[in-house]
Parts: C-alpha cells; sequence; structure tokens
C-alpha cells in the first residue's frame, strides 16, 4: 500500500499524543536500543530519541514514502526500510516501541511472542493500536465496499478486525512476560472541516480501497462513503465534528533474565 505522508499529516496532533500517552507508561530509564517499528515520517521516533538522547534509535517502515519524509526532517536518526513482520535485529532492543503500525498485520498470536524474542532481558515491547474497527467510520468503508456496485472490485479488500479484545492479549502475553500493562482509550476528537473524517480516514483505513480502485471509481466511492460519515458524523453548531477513536495500549516487560 502506498503512503501520502501529507495526507497522515493532516490531523498530526490528534495521531501523536496516543503515542506520548504510550512512551509515558514504559518502564526504562535508560534503554541504549530503541526501535520503532512503523516509524511513518519520523515524528515518535524524533520524540523517543530526545526522551532518551543517550540511545540509538532506529525507525523502521516498509513505506519509502514516509521513510523519505523522516529521513529529510530527522537526519541524525537511522531509517530502514523493512517488513516490520519479519522484524529480527542484529541487536536486539531495549525497547521496541510501534505507535498505530501493528493493526495493519494478521496472526497477532505469532506476530507478539515473535516481537518479545527481540528483546533483550527487561525489555519492553510498547504498542498501541486503533480499535475502532466497529465504528461507522470503518463499518460503512465495509459495507459499501460488499455492497452489489462494489463487492467484485473491493470485496475482497475488507479483511477481519485485526485487533482482539483485551482479554486475549492479555492471556496470550502473561505468560510470556514479567508485567502487562494493558489499556483501551477512547479520545473524543474534535476535527475540523466540511467532511473530517473523510479526511481522516483517506490517510488511514481508506487508502486501501482506494488504491484497488481504477480512477475513474475512485470519486463516486468516497461520493457514496462521505455520504454517509456526514450522517453518521454531524457538523455540529461551530462547523467542528466530533470523532470519537478507540485506541489499545499494551506494554509488556521481560524479566531480567
Amino acid at each position: 500500500m502506498v503512503w501520502n505522508p501529507e495526507q497522515y499529516n493532516l490531523f498530526t496532533d490528534h495521531r501523536l499524543r496516543p503515542a506520548t500517552d504510550l512512551l509515558h507508561q514504559v518502564p526504562l530509564n535508560s534503554p541504549s536500543v530503541i526501535y520503532d517499528l512503523g516509524c511513518g515520517t519520523g515524528t515518535v521516533a524524533s520524540i523517543i530519541s530526545e526522551h532518551w538522547n543517550a540511545a540509538v534509535v532506529t525507525g523502521i517502515d516498509s513505506s519509502p514514502e514516509m521513510l523519505a519524509k523522516a529521513k529529510a526532517a530527522h537526519p541524525s536518526i537511522e531509517w530502514k526500510l523493512g517488513d516490520i513482520a519479519d522484524f529480527s535485529p542484529t541487536s536486539k532492543g531495549n525497547l521496541i516501541f510501534s505507535n498505530a503500525a501493528l493493526h495493519w498485520l494478521d496472526h497477532h498470536e505469532t506476530l507478539f511472542p515473535h516481537l518479545l524474542g527481540q528483546l533483550r532481558p527487561g525489555g519492553v515491547l510498547a504498542v498501541q493500536m486503533p480499535n475502532n474497527f466497529n465504528a461507522p467510520s470503518h463499518q460503512n468503508i465495509y459495507e459499501l465496499a460488499q455492497s452489489p456496485k462494489w463487492i467484485d472490485k473491493l470485496g475482497s479488500v475488507v479483511r477481519p478486525a485485526p485487533v482482539h479484545n483485551i482479554n486475549w492479549y492479555f492471556d496470550m502475553l502473561a505468560p510470556l512476560a514479567k508485567r502487562v500493562n494493558i489499556w483501551e482509550t477512547t479520545y473524543f476528537q474534535v476535527l475540523e472541516g466540511k467532511n473530517a473524517v473523510l479526511e481522516w480516514t483517506r490517510g488511514t483505513a481508506l487508502r486501501p480501497f482506494l488504491q484497488a480502485l481504477e480512477a475513474e471509481d475512485i470519486a463516486s466511492f468516497e461520493a457514496e462513503y462521505g455520504d454517509r460519515l456526514l450522517e453518521a458524523y454531524p457538523r455540529r453548531r461551530d462547523g467542528s465534528t466530533l470523532f470519537p477513536f478507540s485506541r489499545l495500549f499494551i506494554v509488556v516487560q521481560l524479566d531480567d533474565n
């Protein structure tokens, strides 16, 4: 999937807040080797680097477009092109941090234990994933894609909700770690613009569907989807849109030996 850094960064403040909330829960004083998986345009990796300025921070992403933006903005950090599903660094990390990336991958029952295996003793895996897949913003995409008009072109793009519930992650991770800190937060985001939720999803959830369409179909699909969003998320009297967005947080720390 091709990413558009400019579209993604339209809502930088809203996308950044969960990352900083996750960072504040990392129980490490001075990690020396840190990996940011799915680093995107590098904003979070740069904050991590400032927070632990003696650490070696490496950002990894599968999007050349995102990494080009990251390299231009933060040249002092190491950036690597790679598939985070196959992440196996030569030097294991004290901290593996992933903000809004692992939900793009399937098979979490093997992915999470694999990532824990890339940590040093006492290391921490800190993950934040959107958990809004049952909300109108996402359900309307899936329903449209599976409607008679679009199913031949988009039906195969629909995938089951990739994020499991809290109990599932806790039961999987607790036997593998010394400590598991897990919680969910719903952010009531105040967005601006004529169809603000459409602009939001253009940068993330809507992208694989638009990229599966021919150019002449994109405007038609967006128009149908946009109409549904305006009904589900009407603009308020002041012109803003209130967009609730739930996110799942997981902080796992290994034993020291």
